[in-house]
Parts: C-alpha cells; sequence; structure tokens
C-alpha cells in the first residue's frame, strides 16, 4: 500500500488540505497528516480547525511514495520555512518520489526551493514569478514534469488530488473515486 505524507501548517487552504487527504485515502492509501508546528492542531486559511496525525518529526526518518503539500497563506510560507520539510522533500526528490503542491505551495516552496528548474509548473495566478526556473503554464489546472505535480488552485483540488491517485495507484483506481464523487 502507498504511503503519502500530507504537510500541514496554520494558514493552509482549506478546501485543497481536506480535498487531498480525502480523495486519497478514498482511494486506498495509506495518508499521513503531518503537523510541521510544536502542535498537531491547525487552523486554515479559512477558519477549519484540523488535527494531524503526527508532528512532523514524529515521521522524519521515513520514506514516503509521495509528499503532497496543500496551498494557502500563509500556509505555504510554513512549510517553506520548514528546514526539516525541505530536507526531507530533498531526500524524496532524490529517489525520484512523486512531488506536489498545489495552489501557493507550488511557487513558494517548490519554487523557492529550486524543485521547479527546468520544469513545466502552474500555481495560483499571481505567484507565477515565484516559479523559479520553470515554465509556467496558465490555462492547465494540474502540470505534471516528471516527478513533479502542480496544481492552480482551490478549484482544482479535486482534479490535482485525483491525478496523485492515479500517479500512485493507476487511472482505474482513481476513475473508481472519481465516479464515487460524482466527478
Amino acid at each position: 500500500m502507498s504511503k503519502v505524507l500530507v504537510p500541514i501548517a496554520n494558514g493552509n487552504e482549506d478546501i485543497e488540505t481536506i480535498t487531498i487527504i480525502d480523495v486519497l485515502r478514498r482511494g486506498g492509501l495509506t495518508v499521513t497528516v503531518a503537523s510541521v508546528h510544536e502542535s498537531k492542531h491547525i487552523v486554515a486559511a479559512h477558519g477549519s480547525k484540523l488535527e494531524a496525525d503526527v508532528l512532523l518529526t514524529d515521521v522524519a526518518d521515513q520514506m514516503f511514495d509521495a509528499i503532497v503539500l496543500p496551498g494557502g497563506m500563509p500556509g505555504a510560507e510554513h512549510l517553506r520555512d520548514c528546514a526539516l520539510l525541505i530536507d526531507m522533500l530533498e531526500k524524496h526528490d532524490i529517489q525520484d518520489t512523486l512531488l506536489a503542491a498545489i495552489c501557493a505551495s507550488s511557487a513558494v516552496v517548490f519554487g523557492t526551493h529550486g524543485f521547479l528548474v527546468d520544469k513545466q509548473a502552474t500555481c495560483y495566478p499571481g505567484f507565477e514569478s515565484g516559479l523559479s526556473g520553470a515554465e509556467y503554464i496558465a490555462n492547465e489546472p494540474v502540470v505534471m514534469d516528471g516527478n513533479i505535480l502542480t496544481g492552480k488552485g482551490p478549484a482544482a483540488a479535486m482534479v490535482f488530488s485525483l491525478t496523485v491517485l492515479g500517479n500512485l495507484k493507476g487511472y482505474e483506481t482513481a476513475q473508481s473515486v472519481a465516479d464515487g464523487l460524482l466527478c
């Protein structure tokens, strides 16, 4: 069974965070939600209160089949500034693990730390200057280039999450989940 890490922080986008976790769990993946803060409790960008499964420090030595970052502000900045998360992303990138980020996190986290160099990527409009070294694809909700998957924003959260699922469990599983969600 594929293991997915979803790091979360205060100020992450509510819809993206919940959609990622829910769709991947519906698809049968083992999803570990990890707070980058010193508390498992976070408050999302629009006030939803969420509780992580663990603190990121609890799973820092584990390898996952994917790391998936929700966006939202200032959540993306908290993710960007978490040295432990960046170290984990770098270790997973070396192993060609699926790394996915949506909305502001595409630019604020992946762009800032060099994960998008010579890649195509998308992000929330207005953040495209943060896609350092990448070719910005404006008209697609989801862009995959190598092991890097980026999504545009809240409205793309479902297709983004289904794309992560499809990459890990195959098209049929992703389509079955999509059918159940009336997508």
